[in-house]
């Protein structure tokens, strides 16, 4: 059996986006910590639309934070209000914001606990975007022995033979069988980012996640606070995983939580380990004001995550 996973560039439009979102909501929480925060971006060519609710006691200057990330001058159009006082009542009462499910996820193919096709992925757009900070696409495919069959390769304003060296040289010190290797398959390419597409917050969650091979709840995570459980509820998840993996020294762990509008506890709660459903242990408060305190989510973070995926990294909750 064969698994594929794909990564993108921090210059991908709609990483462009998701990052606007984050640096927005860092903006607010570095100011204000307690500040409710839900904003998605559009853009494309020389525009970028920002819109969303934030309840908050301090401004933020939405063009400046459009434009750090895009790194260049854009008209932005904003029209943001405050918070629906219907989904802040569930809220103030200290029930989540939303309905929804979220799935965290841990395996023991890689260092990073994340699977090992969509570790693969990131860590060559990591090399290629170290090497030539533009717009591009990696996509990796192993089999089941975890060697790597096919590698797709798009980056922009880079002669092909340039990306097949570093694809070369990444590939050099990884298992692998002489796999079929595709640069810019449909040709070099120049026009980029903003320039050649539009880009839209959270139309990337699968990357943001564990890659196709685990299923996610639906939810994005970039520009919204942590109170909102879509974001919360998966960080979690993640923690939890990654705990009873270590704990259990097992091969992988896949929890699930679901959570009513307005309703402090789960409304479900699930673990499977190494394909046998356990219970979850009771230690674990999983309401979205616990989740918040245990994983010092206020802390301005976001944007850095919304570069190169939410879970994996080194020393992950500081």
């Amino acid at each position: 059996m064969q698994r594929t996973a794909e990564f993108v560039s921090p210059l991908h439009p709609d990483k462009i986006c998701d990052r606007i979102s984050d640096n927005i909501l860092d903006r607010y929480l570095q100011k204000d910590s307690e500040s409710r925060v839900a904003v998605e971006v559009m853009g494309g060519r020389e525009a970028v639309t920002v819109v969303g609710e934030v309840t908050s006691d301090v401004n933020v200057d939405v063009v400046e934070a459009v434009e750090e990330v895009c790194g260049r001058d854009v008209r932005v159009e904003q029209d943001i209000v405050s918070q629906s006082q219907d989904i802040a009542r569930g809220v103030d009462s200290g029930g989540a914001g939303d309905q929804g499910i979220m799935t965290g996820y841990a395996c023991s193919e890689t260092k990073t606990l994340m699977p090992l096709e969509y570790e693969l992925a990131r860590t060559l757009a990591k090399k290629m975007f170290e090497f030539y900070q533009a717009d591009g696409k990696t996509q990796v495919t192993v089999d089941e022995k975890g060697l790597i069959t096919r590698v797709v390769c798009s980056w922009a304003d880079l002669e092909t033979e340039k990306i097949k060296e570093q694809v070369d040289e990444w590939l050099r010190n990884l298992r692998t069988d002489k796999p079929k290797i595709f640069i810019n398959p449909a040709g070099d390419w120049n026009t980029s980012g903003f320039d050649a597409d539009t880009g839209l917050t959270g139309r990337k969650i699968v990357v943001d996640n564990y890659g196709p091979r685990v299923p996610v709840g639906g939810g994005a995570f970039s520009g919204k606070d942590p109170s909102k459980v879509d974001r919360s509820g998966a960080y979690m998840a993640r923690k939890i995983a990654t705990d009873i993996l270590e704990e259990k020294d097992a091969n992988k762990v896949q929890v699930k939580l679901a959570y009513g509008i307005g309703v402090r506890e789960p409304v479900m709660a699930t673990m499977n380990v190494d394909g046998d459903r356990k219970t979850l242990p009771k230690n674990y408060q999983l309401d979205y004001q616990s989740i918040i305190n245990q994983l010092n989510l206020k802390k301005p973070r976001y944007h850095k995550l919304a570069k190169w995926g939410h879970f994996g990294h080194k020393n992950e909750w500081d």
